[in-house]
C-alpha cells in the first residue's frame, strides 16, 4: 500500500526513562508517525468516513506522551503503534518514530530516537 498518512515532530512532554532524573524532571519527546491506509475511497469521496482522522490520531499519540511514563522509549513506540491499530481499523500498518533529543548519553548528539513498524 502506499497511501498514507504522515504526522512529524507531534511534541509532547513526559516522564519516560530509565533515571530518576527523568522521571522526577521529565523532558520534551517527539513522535513521527507514518499510517499507511488505503484511501482511494475518501480520493473520490471527500468524506472523512473513508479515510482516517488525523486529528484523532494526533490526539491518541500526545496522551501517549503525556500519559503513565516507561522506562523505554522502544515501549512508548510500542504501546503508540498498538493503540492506532486498535482505535484506527482502516490503519493497515504503521511506522512509529519516538525521538529523544534530549536523552542522558555520554556524548553530544542532535537526536536519539528509535522507530517501529507493525502491521496487521
Amino acid at each position: 500500500m502506499s497511501d498514507r498518512i504522515e504526522i512529524s515532530g507531534l511534541f509532547g512532554f513526559g516522564y519516560h526513562g530509565l533515571f530518576d532524573d527523568e522521571r522526577e524532571n521529565g523532558q520534551g519527546f517527539l513522535v513521527d508517525a507514518i499510517l499507511n491506509v488505503d484511501m482511494s475511497k475518501a480520493s473520490k469521496s471527500d468524506l472523512l468516513e473513508d479515510t482516517i482522522n488525523y486529528s484523532a490520531v494526533a490526539d491518541l499519540i500526545h496522551a501517549q506522551l503525556v500519559g503513565p511514563p516507561v522506562s523505554l522509549i522502544e515501549k512508548l513506540a510500542g504501546q503508540i503503534a498498538d493503540a492506532i491499530l486498535n482505535e484506527f481499523p482502516k490503519v493497515e500498518s504503521v511506522r512509529i518514530t519516538v525521538h529523544k533529543p534530549d536523552a542522558p548519553v555520554a556524548v553530544k548528539v542532535r537526536d536519539l530516537s528509535v522507530s517501529i513498524v507493525r502491521s496487521r
